[in-house]
């Protein structure tokens, strides 16, 4: 199971992510994201994680992310753009097929969980859900749908920020009871 870690700000996230076994972590450049980080922080945050864990930048549209295309492992934009390492985001079902990976996101970044569509088994082998999962739901999530992988940000944190302890729970009682299917 691929597990992604969004809204990553810090260095010492980026270790945690990577002693509990997530697989990639997320860093927002959307500046009206309450996770933004500027350009400059995010490179350092890449260039810390590079080797250790895969990274993605995130925004809705390619015009933020475009200056990471190279040196990212993926960029995630809710606009479709036809290019190698993306991670497609929608809330419904995509027109195009090019891409590495599609994340079902309905709740746009809000992290409140609504129902998931069954439109999106369609793609379950590339697919990535995010949105309101957090370690009470994220094992149903992942037993109805059985996704590629999964994608949690705010649940996992604490006064805006992230929280080990929380990042542990995710891991421990929602994903790792699932790491055999």
């Amino acid at each position: 199971m691929f597990v992604k870690i969004c809204g990553i700000r810090e260095k010492r996230e980026i270790d945690w992510a990577v002693s509990l076994g997530y697989n990639a972590i997320g860093i927002v450049v959307y500046p009206l994201s309450k996770r933004f980080v500027p350009t400059n922080k995010a490179i350092e945050l890449i260039n810390y994680a590079k080797g250790k864990i895969l990274t993605v930048v995130v925004s809705l549209n390619y015009r933020d992310v475009k200056d990471f295309e190279n040196i990212s492992d993926f960029v995630q934009i809710y606009e479709y753009v036809n290019l190698k390492g993306l991670i497609y985001a929608t809330d419904s079902p995509p027109k195009y097929q090019n891409f590495s990976y599609l994340l079902y996101d309905s709740s746009k970044g809000s992290g409140k969980f609504k129902e998931i569509p069954e439109w999106v088994i369609d793609f379950r082998d590339r697919l990535i859900v995010a949105g309101g999962l957090n370690s009470k739901n994220v094992k149903d999530v992942i037993d109805y749908i059985q996704p590629f992988g999964v994608d949690v940000s705010s649940s996992v944190e604490k006064d805006g920020k992230k929280d080990f302890k929380l990042m542990k729970e995710f891991m421990e009682y929602g994903v790792r009871r699932n790491r055999d299917v």
